[in-house]
Parts: structure tokens; sequence; C-alpha cells
């Protein structure tokens, strides 16, 4: 390993040097990091020959977010090209046009692409969210007709129920009791990812690991799931990808640990597949096969034909697709309500009318779907929520030909093209000038239809539905729309009620803002520390129906 190191460590001279020489000729800071002195033409980072924008790349690792979504926001077409070392070029576009171009009109000619599905490969395998083509199309199509069904839905609100009434409640009730009643400090994103594992699990695999339970040892495949995410995550935002492709043909360092997480994984579903299947046999064998099946998706496959790796593959995929994305838009959801008591208020009265128009009681939610469907401003604040701090900051495509954006961009074939969630979510030129404030206004004064392909299903759909995807990719658009999405709502605005109408929840620090922390699934930097009270009986603020009062602006 000393060649290795000591090679890198020569590329690493070589790019301060570079850095210093450059440093001198560059003109200002702005045109070496936004302006039209990029090398290949059009607008984005200053690059170099060989080492391209590394120099650049290096000064601003810190702030990559904030450093593309201020170079969007220069370019007249809100999209820019970036050459890297080591990579392909690259353009990255935060227009809605070319986000339309690239998800639904030319859908074809903008596939994964192989340097995509290497990085995601050894966890995803051949999972719906790491293929192309025909097997996408297969898995597609199987995959549309099991969330349809309204089994999956059904288990969904039943294993909400569930974790909620045995674990999430009484977790922050005990906070909420201690220092005798004055209340105890918890971290809201670690209980929301624990509750978000153990709610995908049981409907993915119908299986339990307790991840909430303070009485049961942290399980291990959650923390292989955590640590196999993080590496994975760290493979695509490595300036030079071929750092870590090196350490895993040598199977060093962060690559032999993620081999051995992703094993761990891979032998505890392998494992529950073989059990499901003698399961099966006996259900069969004793004339029971329909009656004693079970809803989850993992045993909804098995009965479906599929083989053992293609099922592993496809649990997997939708564990991690699952497991990070509601928790991470709730702990952002509930950061921000901390920060906008009014529009808190206003979520309580909605949460509270629909309870009073259920009869619901104390004990339990009480709700079904059509009622978490009809919550419209709860909606709205979390898709608020969501332009701001989108679970998933960007997604990248590879073009498979030649082509041209809508705003004049040239693709080369095999590039790479990104487009932007989290800097879309602030583009003044999408949003308008309030683009940085959180305010449910955009989503309440919404026409109720249209937008989205059709009529809307309910009040609260009508609010989404009336921002076309292609403004608004949290859920991607065309072909490949997250095909989740209302099982997402439903979980969150479960999560919501159920803690909201129960619980006070006040920032530890409440003068922090934190940072946003775009891995595979984004998350906040240091937690999201809050004292949890019992909450006395919400006042009627009279708000609910149009979304405004209160402080309803954030930076």
């Amino acid at each position: 390993m000393a060649w290795f190191v000591a090679a890198w460590s020569c590329l690493l001279v070589v790019v301060m040097v570079s850095s210093m020489r450059l440093s001198r000729s560059a003109s200002s800071s702005c045109g070496s990091s936004c302006g039209g002195g990029h090398g290949g033409g059009g607008w984005g980072p200053r690059s170099y020959p060989v080492i391209g924008c590394l120099v650049a790349f290096y000064r601003n690792r810190r702030r990559l977010l904030d450093w593309y979504t201020e170079m969007l926001a220069a370019s007249p077409s809100q999209t820019i090209v970036v050459d890297r070392l080591g990579a392909r070029r690259t353009v990255v576009t935060a227009n809605p046009a070319n986000v339309e171009h690239i998800l639904r009109a030319r859908f074809a000619n903008y596939p994964k692409g192989k340097p995509f599905t290497d990085v995601l490969g050894d966890l995803l395998g051949m999972g719906i969210f790491n293929v192309d083509g025909e097997l996408w199309h297969a898995q597609r199509k199987l995959v549309s007709h099991e969330f349809s069904a309204r089994a999956l839905r059904d288990l969904e609100v039943t294993v909400l129920e569930a974790e909620a009434r045995d674990r999430l409640v009484p977790a922050l009730a005990a906070a909420a009791a201690a220092r005798g009643g004055g209340g105890g400090v918890v971290d809201m994103q670690d209980v929301l990812r624990r509750f978000a594992f153990d709610v995908i699990c049981r409907v993915s695999l119908g299986v339990d690991p307790g991840c909430l339970d303070p009485a049961l040892p942290a399980p291990r495949l959650a923390a292989a799931f955590d640590t196999a995410a993080g590496i994975i995550a760290r493979r695509g935002a490595a300036p030079v990808a071929a750092v870590w492709k090196v350490k895993r043909a040598l199977d060093a360092g962060s690559e032999r640990r993620l081999r051995e997480e992703v094993g761990v994984i891979h032998e505890a579903v392998m494992g529950l597949i073989r059990s499901r299947r003698k399961e099966r046999a006996l259900l069969l064998v004793n004339g029971n096969g329909v009656g004693g099946a079970r809803s989850d998706l993992l045993s909804r496959m098995i009965e479906c034909g599929y083989p053992d790796e293609a099922i592993r593959d496809m649990v997997i995929s939708f564990i991690m697709a699952g497991r990070d994305t509601t928790s991470s838009a709730l702990t952002w959801f509930f950061w921000l309500l901390m920060r906008h008591r009014g529009v808190e208020a206003q979520v309580l009265d909605e949460i509270a009318a629909t309870r009073r128009g259920r009869g619901a009681g104390e004990e339990g939610e009480g709700l079904d779907l059509d009622d978490y469907r009809r919550m419209r401003v709860l909606h709205a604040a979390l898709c608020e929520t969501m332009r701001l701090y989108p679970p998933v900051a960007w997604d990248s495509k590879h073009a498979a030909a030649d082509d041209v954006l809508p705003d004049g961009t040239a693709v080369g074939r095999g590039d790479r093209v990104t487009y932007f969630q989290y800097g879309m979510g602030r583009m003044e030129a999408i949003w308008g000038a309030d683009a940085a404030d959180f305010s449910l206004d955009r989503w309440l004064s919404l026409p109720r239809g249209g937008g989205d392909g059709g009529a809307a299903a309910s009040p609260a759909a009508a609010a989404f539905a009336g921002v076309s995807p292609f403004k608004y990719p949290v859920f991607q658009g065309g072909p490949r729309t997250c095909l989740g999405k209302e099982m997402a709502f439903v979980q969150m605005k479960f999560v919501a009620s159920a803690v909201l109408r129960r619980f006070e929840l006040r920032p530890v620090d409440e003068g922090r803002t934190p940072a946003f922390v775009p891995l595979m699934t984004a998350h906040m930097a240091g937690g999201l520390n809050v004292t949890v009270r019992r909450r006395t009986p919400a006042p009627a603020s009279g708000g609910a129906a149009n979304g405004t009062g209160g402080e309803l602006t954030s930076s």
C-alpha cells in the first residue's frame, strides 16, 4: 500500500502547486467559479487542461451545494458545464425545460448509465433503481402492480399504527416525562430514522427489526445499511473515481468494509427468502396457500415466481429508498415548524378538524388513507419542506447519444447530465423573489388539477398537481416517477399527526441553522436535538383554510 499512498500524495502536491499558480492568474473570484471562462464553452467553474475544475472543486469542497446553486443562478439558462479530473464532462441543470427533456421527452436517451450503476451495483445489484432498459421495464411493471394493490397500502397503515403505538409515542412520552415533566432531550432525526427502518422492513421484508425498541440491541442489519450507504455515497462524491476503484480492486480500506457490510445485508435477506419459501411450501401442503399468504413485498414477489437474487436486489432497493427519505423530510419538517409556529398552528388545526370529523378518540390515530389524502395544509407544509430540503439533492443520467437540451446546451454521448433538486428549490427564476422563504401560499393558492397529468385525486393532491414535476422533481417525473410517492406522503402525514398532536418540540439550540448533508439520502449534520414536552390543547388559529399567518420566512 506504500506505493498507493505515495502516488496520491504526489497528485495532491501537484494539485496544491497548480492551485497556487492558477490563483494568481484568476481575474476574479466569479471568473474562477461561475463565469464564461469555462474551457469547454458555456457557463461553469473555470477549468484547465488535464485537471479540469479540480482547483475550484477543492476550494469549494465544504460548500458544494451552495457553490453549484450560485453558479446555476448566475447562468442565463440555469445550466452549467463541469469538467472534472478523471470524470466525464458533466452538464448540471436547474432548468425545468431541460429536466422535462431528460426525464420525459428524451427519456430513452438518458438512462442511469454504467458509471452510475458501477457506483451502486455492489449494494443494489440488479434492483429497479440500478437498471435500465428491458430489465427496468419488467421490474417497473411488477412493482407498479404491487404498489397499486390495496393489500400493501393497508399493510403500511397497520404497521404505522403498531409502530407508533408500541414504540414512537412511548419513546417520546418517556422523554416528555423526564425532569418531572419538564421534558427530556432526544435526537428526532435518530428517532425518525429508526422508526422508518422498522416500518420499511416490516412492509418490505415482513420482519420487525425492533430498531426503535430501547429494550433491544441495535440490529446488525440497520448498522450494515448505514455503513454501506455512507461508503457508497462517498464513492459518488469522490473527485476522482479511480481512487475507490483501485481500493476495491485491492480489497482495501473502505471498500473492504463495504464488501463485508453488503455481505451481512445479502445474508440476512437471502435467509429470509429461504425461510419464506419453506413457509409457503408448508402452507401449500396444508391447503392454506391463499388464506395464509403474507402481504409484505418479499412474500408477494415469491408468489410471483421471481428468482431469489432478483427478489433480494428488489427488496434491498426499496429498503434503501424508504429507510431515509421520509425520515430526512420529516427531520427538516419538524425543524421548520419549530421556526414557524404560525404554520405549526395551522397544521394542528387541520389535524384536529380531521380527527373531529372522524370521531377519533385520543388513543390511536383513528384515520384512514382517505383522511390523510385530504390533509391539504399538512401536504403543503411537507411539499414546501422538500422544496427547500429535498431528500435527494441531485440525480444523474448518462447520455446514450449526442443531444441538444432545450436551452441550447450540447450534450455528448457518454456525458453525465445532472438535474439539481436542491438548487432548483432556491432558483428565483423558478419560484420567484421569495424562493428562499418557507411559504405554504405557493402550494395552497394553486388551481386544483392539471400539472401532473390529469385531475387531482384529493384536495391535498391538488396542491401538488398544480406544480409540474419537472419544476419540482423531488419524486422525479416521466416514466421513472416515484411509485412510492403516495405511501411516502401517508407515512409522513401519519408521523406528523401522531407527534404534533401529543408533543411540543423545542430546539435545544434556538440559534442553530443546521447543515444539509447530501449523501445518498440527505440528512441534518449533528442531528435534531429537541426538548420534548406534552402538548397543551392547541388554540384555534383559524388559518388552516388559507395557510397564512405567523412567521413564514426562512433562509
